[in-house]
């Protein structure tokens, strides 16, 4: 997924195009009370503090999106993953930016919650 402009946050609308042709790995960090609470369909869920211990399953060879509340500790992971040599990318402003698209979350009426 290489950016000529070298973005390293991508847009949600551009996260939910890339992530529903199945051309990303997109991983919830947030806490488990958070992600039971509304999330993105199809996203895996990897606690923040769990990452660098499951970071040997996520494959290496397919660009992943990171996304939390509002990016700031996506961000963190997004920045490490590509440290590694992994091609991340962060969910630009974070769930707060998917709803305010209008984009869906899981469960039905699922919401943001707080951190």
């Amino acid at each position: 997924m290489s950016d000529p402009t070298g973005a390293r946050d991508l847009e949600p609308d551009q996260v939910a195009d890339l992530h529903g042709r199945g051309a990303v790995q997109l991983i919830d960090v947030r806490e488990p009370h958070e992600h039971e609470a509304g999330r993105i369909a199809g996203a895996r869920h990897i606690e923040l503090s769990q990452l660098s211990a499951a970071a040997a399953t996520i494959d290496r060879d397919r660009p992943v999106v990171f996304y939390c509340r509002s990016g700031q500790r996506s961000g963190l992971a997004a920045e490490a993953f590509r440290a590694s040599g992994f091609d991340a990318r962060n969910l630009s402003g974070g769930l707060l930016a998917w709803v305010a698209q209008r984009l869906p979350l899981v469960p039905e009426g699922g919401s943001v919650a707080g951190h």
